[in-house]
């Protein structure tokens, strides 16, 4: 009887193991997926990324949000690469990409892959695994990247309008836009978290500093003091000068993010709007008080679950030749 109970103990065990197994592995993404048919081209990923972003540290923060950004559109599926057509406004084309830089990164290290091994690494992989190798080298947490993405054919510039997180957004439409790509409150104030390292476009601002209500006020939410250094930046119609994110660490992945919105110096009405919910709310005030005591870990994981977002896999899309065109 004893025998009977621990191998049915043991069968059951087996079942949630394969259960879990098949979940993990429904998108058809498993680490380590070119071991064999390129064996190296993690590491080469790795290396031209270190080699880029030694020279210039500022990269690490849009190659972060190119990644976001594709995922947020089609999922991740590498569309956001891809140039227009004469028939076709892409994804760059949008208001929210225009901004976005570090393709000539993802170019380089395409480059070398299809040099060392033609027609195997996805565009879209590079990218997740890229945007991994950027924010570990600036000071931030790794996590562990499953591949075997593919790439998407399509890209329309009005998805990406529609569909990416809008730095105007109050707390409500942030929830249902990161609900409706799978991703829960938590992963929307941890994500959030990203802006410890960039910077943002004076533009993006100025309704913020000068035409709140459009009676010429600033708006209510933003610390007085703040606001003020910031007017002394971002002059009326100015449209070209850019502002740090994270004043004083904008190269440096930390948890100083938190501390600023806390003290109600979010650069974005989006990132004052985490203050607007007690969930979000009560997670920024936590990093603020602990110096992000789980924010690292936080930010892996909501990473890994966002790298799985709307994945193409199997014999789905196809592995791009070129980033920027689909083949032919």
């Amino acid at each position: 009887m004893a025998f009977q109970k621990l191998l049915s103990l043991v069968f059951s065990q087996l079942v949630l193991t394969l259960l879990f197994l098949d979940l993990s592995n429904s998108q058809g993404l498993q680490l380590g997926f070119y071991r064999k048919t390129c064996p190296n081209a993690e590491y080469i990923v790795h290396d031209i990324a270190y080699k880029y972003i030694s020279r210039d540290p500022t990269l690490a923060a849009p190659l972060l949000r190119m990644h976001f950004h594709d995922c947020f559109v089609r999922g991740c599926d590498g569309s956001v690469l891809l140039d227009s057509t004469k028939k076709n406004q892409a994804e760059k084309a949008a208001i929210p990409n225009q901004t976005l830089r570090g393709f000539n990164v993802i170019d380089a290290i395409k480059f070398e892959l299809e040099r060392r091994c033609p027609g195997i690494v996805s565009c879209a992989d590079i990218l997740a695994l890229a945007a991994r190798d950027s924010v570990l080298m600036i000071g931030g947490p790794s996590w562990s990247v499953p591949t075997g993405r593919r790439d998407g054919r399509v890209s329309i510039s009005s998805e990406a309008l529609n569909q990416l997180p809008s730095p105007f957004a109050n707390i409500n439409q942030l929830k249902q836009n990161f609900a409706s790509k799978g991703l829960s409150v938590k992963d929307l104030v941890v994500l959030s978290g990203g802006h410890t390292i960039g910077i943002g476009h004076c533009f993006i601002i100025s309704n913020r500093l000068y035409n709140f209500t459009g009676k010429g006020d600033t708006d209510p939410s933003l610390d007085p003091l703040y606001a003020a250094q910031l007017k002394k930046k971002c002059k009326p119609g100015n449209s070209n000068t850019i502002v740090e994110m994270d004043p004083g660490s904008f190269k440096t992945f930390d948890e100083d993010y938190y501390t600023v919105v806390a003290k109600r110096r979010g650069l974005f009405q989006s990132d004052a709007a985490l203050l607007n919910d007690i969930e979000t709310s009560t997670y920024v005030k936590l990093q603020a008080l602990t110096n992000g005591i789980t924010f690292a870990q936080d930010f892996a994981n909501s990473m890994v679950k966002m790298g799985h977002i709307g994945v193409l896999t199997g014999n789905q899309g196809e592995i791009r030749k070129q980033c920027a065109f689909v083949n032919y």
